[in-house]
């Protein structure tokens, strides 16, 4: 699978793991890196990111996602 798809799924899993949150994406680049941007209700930033494809490739994205949930809740 390509780095686009990579990163494609990566976005699509974020933004479905916090439905109720708007899960921002910025520039995703050419090598698949990006950063992501929980916001809440009010539009406030409520955690924010930057992923490398050896952060969300295969297991290691749902522990970014557990990570993201505990400092967010």
């Amino acid at each position: 699978m390509s780095n686009y798809s990579h990163t494609q799924n990566a976005i699509s899993a974020l933004r479905t793991a916090f439905a109720p949150l708007h899960c921002y994406i910025v520039a995703p680049g050419r090598k698949g890196n990006f950063s992501f941007t929980l916001v809440d209700q009010h539009g406030v930033a409520r955690h924010s990111e930057r992923l490398y494809p050896e952060h969300y490739q295969g297991e290691r994205l749902q522990q970014v996602i557990d990570r993201a949930r505990h400092k967010t809740l």
